[in-house]
């Protein structure tokens, strides 16, 4: 059970969730608003686990241009460092033979980069945006200098050291066309008329450039932060320095605050033109570098390794707060006080009995209020008073059995209440299917499915009392073929009669149903599993799992798993620390029940990891 809100109905969600029920007695509510995430939405899971949910997005008046652009496109700087040729950078045992390779293609990069800059600052039309771009354009040649000092230390001639990959063509060709003016609907710069209309070509430059300057600061400070401090012998370890350093990350900051200076005075429509060239430019920054050529064995993605006619890849994940942005047990009691009669209302003497919508109000306030205090009360009644040192699985899992029996007590009282009772088959489908998930979910789970050749099978494990509301959620887009294992309503004639039919309550349930599945497949071939969660109920699932993913950073599960000896390490670091493992002919070594568990804070890093680009 994932319980609940406090005061239902009363908070500013139904502002934003406001559903048509063509089922329901009250209509007139609109039919076109999905289902969203107001921060105002607190649930038991969520108040503990305020991570999972995003934060709210800085409004237009509190960021400039350049960092709205940034946060919108950061799924793509994850596919960037995500990518094997970083991975393999940040790790130290990138092949010198590919570094060399990409130093090449950057040469050539970083040449039309200082052409564009160039071209930039005869389209400005102030002093002091021309001192600034002149002064960015130093900074690129002051990047072929160290190109050039690698050079050197090879004994070899950058120019004659590769030919020119088709993704630098792409990235370079894109960047002087934009930089010429050649952007749909612009005018080419010997066409332009007037002051004004260059400073916008100006513009779409910088913003077809600051991509690349902010994903390289990205990039250099997430490496620097991963080298040790005994380190020194780092074999890129002046790449690192150089992009991590004071100096580069002010030219990434200069570059942005130009780019904001240059678009004051643009039209909406103009703007959308820096959003379109911006995001090209990040997608283009991945193609780059997974363009880069590598001979060696690599821990990323995940699929690389993978054998589709002898291996079996398993993709387990949890449904509330996992996938969603909002627990579903609220966006069911919700549809029932939405469709329910009002007091003073005569119910259909056909219709199963219902309460009116003012006592479900009442009564969801008051099961919500007791299930918060008593889950907290026996979370504490099963965790040890000091923290163990080694993980124990057997010890955890019989803690956890006191969690479950809590939790089927709980389900029971909601039974009992009759709050689930009346509530139409077509309404909750329909809820299902303007459910918002978790950004990046979605074209995930799209992306394995439709991969015949991955063989991979995707299970959803979810304690959500209603599993016709996950699988009309994943239908509407296209994912049929997820296998859902969840509880379900008992329905008469389309109207749920208030029973559970109970499947999935609580972390034993769970593992169960986790284990029960892993069994069916068989030893045939051999099985790599992985499962994604982001609560205490998910903490078996994902320590029995070959790779245990957790998204968000849920403080109850951490405090549960941390008092057990359970380690949480970040997707990448550990990533990184794996590949400077990785040689020839060894083993990625994912295991279960090794108490560790791989930390991430969206869908775009478990889609990078698992699929890559």
């Amino acid at each position: 059970m994932r319980f609940l809100f406090t005061n239902p109905i009363k908070t500013p969600l139904l502002s934003s969730i406001l559903f048509h029920f063509p089922n329901s007695p009250r209509l007139g509510l609109l039919d076109s608003v999905r289902v969203n995430s107001p921060s105002s939405l607190t649930t038991q899971r969520s108040s503990l686990s305020m991570a999972a949910i995003p934060p709210k997005s800085p409004s237009p008046e509190e960021e400039g241009l350049a960092r709205r652009l940034w946060i919108k496109f950061k799924r793509e700087s994850v596919f960037a460092m995500y990518s094997p040729f970083t991975v393999c950078l940040a790790s130290g045992n990138l092949k010198l033979e590919t570094f060399r390779h990409y130093i090449a293609q950057d040469f050539h990069f970083l040449k039309a980069f200082a052409q564009a800059y160039e071209l930039a600052e005869e389209c400005a039309d102030d002093d002091d945006a021309k001192l600034s771009i002149s002064e960015l354009r130093k900074g690129v040649l002051e990047e072929l200098k160290m190109h050039d000092s690698f050079v050197k230390e090879w004994g070899t001639d950058l120019a004659e050291m590769a030919t020119v990959n088709s993704a630098t063509v792409k990235y370079t060709e894109f960047l002087l066309s934009t930089a010429s003016g050649k952007v749909e609907g612009v005018k080419g710069p010997g066409k332009l008329a007037t002051p004004f209309e260059k400073t916008k070509v100006a513009a779409y430059t910088l913003g077809a450039m600051s991509p690349c300057m902010r994903l390289y600061a990205f990039l250099g400070k997430e490496f620097h932060a991963l080298l040790n401090a005994n380190e020194g012998n780092h074999p890129y370890k002046k790449w690192i320095d150089n992009y991590s350093s004071e100096s580069f990350q002010a030219s990434a900051l200069q570059n942005e605050d130009l780019l904001d200076k240059l678009s004051v005075s643009l039209t909406g429509e103009e703007l959308d033109i820096i959003e379109k060239l911006y995001h090209q430019a990040m997608k283009l920054e991945v193609e780059f570098f997974c363009a880069q050529p590598l001979a060696q064995p690599t821990v990323v993605p995940l699929i690389k390794g993978h054998n589709p006619a002898g291996d079996r890849l398993i993709i387990f994940s949890d449904f509330d707060l996992t996938c969603t942005i909002v627990d579903s047990s609220a966006i069911l009691a919700e549809i029932a006080i939405v469709t329910a009669p009002k007091s003073d209302q005569n119910q259909p003497e056909n219709q199963l009995g219902r309460m009116s919508s003012g006592e479900l109000r009442n009564t969801w306030g008051l099961l919500s209020k007791q299930y918060t205090e008593e889950y907290e009360q026996c979370i504490e009644s099963f965790m040890p008073s000091e923290k163990v040192e080694n993980f124990n699985y057997e010890t955890l899992h019989k803690a956890l059995e006191q969690l479950s029996h809590f939790e089927k007590r709980a389900n029971s009282r909601v039974i009992e209440s009759g709050v689930l009772k009346g509530i139409n088959l077509e309404d909750i489908k329909k809820a299902g299917e303007r459910l918002s998930l978790q950004d990046g979910c979605t074209t995930f789970f799209q992306k394995v499915v439709k991969n015949e050749n991955l063989n991979a099978n995707v299970h959803v494990l979810s304690y959500c009392w209603c599993g016709d509301l996950i699988r009309a959620s994943f239908s509407s887009a296209g994912l049929n073929a997820l296998n859902v294992h969840a509880n379900e309503f008992s329905f008469k004639e389309s109207i749920s009669t208030g029973e559970i039919i109970e499947k999935v309550e609580s972390p034993i349930d769970k593992v169960q149903a986790f284990n029960n599945t892993l069994e069916k497949y068989g030893t045939d071939r051999k099985n790599l599993s992985v499962y994604i969660g982001d609560s205490v109920g998910d903490l078996l699932c994902l320590l029995e799992a070959d790779i245990g993913i957790v998204i968000g950073s849920s403080s109850s599960l951490r405090r549960v798993g941390s008092q057990f000896g359970v380690t949480f390490i970040p997707l990448y670091p550990g990533l990184v620390k794996k590949q400077k493992e990785y040689t020839e002919g060894s083993s990625s070594n994912w295991k279960e029940k090794s108490g560790i568990l791989y930390t991430v804070s969206s869908w775009a890093e478990v889609h990078a990891f698992i699929l890559g680009w």
